[in-house]
């Protein structure tokens, strides 16, 4: 009696027995896939930042930052100038 379940039992290991190297397959194909779609990414991503860099450094040139941090030092001197006047009539007064 127990011959017949032990049969039954090999009978359904040798059922999954043909599909274990198809999952394992399976697998390695996809972490392939997933490791090949990761490198594309993070290659895409350091040409983007290499654009990105290249755009900035063309977009403001050191003389156009020049101008501009000459212009607001200009402001802040006339606004120091400002408040020293007032400061002064303060004192005086």
């Amino acid at each position: 009696m127990t011959d017949g379940l032990y049969l039954n039992h090999t009978r359904h290991l040798l059922m999954i027995e043909p599909f274990v190297p198809l999952f394992v397959a399976v697998g390695t194909g996809f972490a392939v896939l997933t490791s090949r779609i990761y490198s594309k990414i993070g290659h895409l991503d350091s040409r983007v930042d290499g654009i990105e860099l290249r755009i900035v450094q063309d977009f403001v040139s050191k003389n156009d930052l020049q101008l501009a941090l000459d212009r607001m030092e200009s402001h802040m001197v006339r606004i120091e100038d400002k408040i020293d006047a007032m400061a002064n009539n303060k004192c005086k007064g």
